[in-house]
């Protein structure tokens, strides 16, 4: 009698677990399915956002078209020298063409300060912890730099090599900068924003001397990502190769002046 009442149980105990064991089972597919709800969540919050800015970057783009103001979207490792080459161009080109420049770090007016000095408008966009700018940022700023007619607008973006590739700014060019005190191979690690910018800068040529890096290896690397981008090497701080930036510079000023003005864009203020 006492076998079968702990067979009884037994059995009641095998029920239990074998319920137990489909509640768990069920549980961890509900557990998959919440994940890869919020995944998806994610992914089309994402998409909205990279929808959302891209549509502001175009009416940016017309906004700059109808103006035939030359729009540059500089992007690079923090310390690459993206101010030291701004101020340097403003310090040659202040008396020949009219530059505004947006500023982007996540702290900090301090790379703004020093731009002000030149003469130029000048706004500072704090991110205060996003790694890069977007359209919207640019759109809020814009009145502080469009002061009269802009024959150049450059956007410094927050020092990083992948974030801000992502975002059209309404630019007409991207530029990246690679600096000697860096490596060759950046290129190699960071394709996308290599691939995407027309003008490629090696910065810092004045410390060859002091460094292990490959100039030609450099311009081999990137030329194997994008085979047609301009690559001009210059140092800001003895002036090395930097008529060659000015050359281009002015260049491009030119033929965006050259294709009439476009139909009315909107405007921002």
């Amino acid at each position: 009698m006492k076998i079968g009442v702990k067979q009884s149980v037994m059995a009641k105990l095998d029920v239990k677990q074998s319920v137990m064991a489909k509640l768990d089972v069920k549980q961890s597919v509900m557990a998959k399915i919440d994940v890869k709800q919020s995944v998806m969540a994610k992914i089309d919050v994402k998409q909205s956002v990279m929808e959302a800015n891209n549509e502001l970057a175009a009416k940016l783009r017309a906004h700059w078209a109808e103006r035939r103001a030359l729009t540059l979207n500089m992007i690079s490792s923090p310390g690459s020298g993206k101010t030291a080459l701004l101020e340097k161009t403003l310090l040659r080109l202040r008396d020949r063409l009219k530059i505004g420049i947006l500023v982007g770090d996540v702290q900090t007016e301090n790379d703004a300060k020093r731009l002000a000095v030149y003469g130029s408008p000048v706004k500072q966009i704090i991110t205060s912890g996003t790694c890069h700018l977007e359209a919207h940022m640019i759109e809020k700023h814009l009145p502080f730099v469009e002061q009269g007619d802009l024959d150049v607008l450059i956007i410094e973006n927050v020092g990083n090599l992948i974030c801000p590739s992502s975002y059209d700014l309404g630019e007409d060019f991207k530029v990246v900068l690679l600096s000697t005190t860096e490596g060759e191979d950046k290129p190699l690690k960071y394709p996308g924003i290599f691939r995407r910018a027309q003008v490629a800068m090696i910065t810092k040529i004045d410390l060859l001397p002091y460094t292990d890096f490959d100039l030609d290896l450099a311009e081999r690397n990137i030329r194997s990502i994008h085979n047609e981008t301009d690559i001009l090497a210059l140092s800001s701080r003895t002036g090395e190769g930097f008529d060659r930036w000015l050359d281009w510079l002015q260049q491009r000023v030119q033929e965006k002046r050259s294709l009439g003005a476009a139909e009315k864009g909107p405007e921002f203020s």
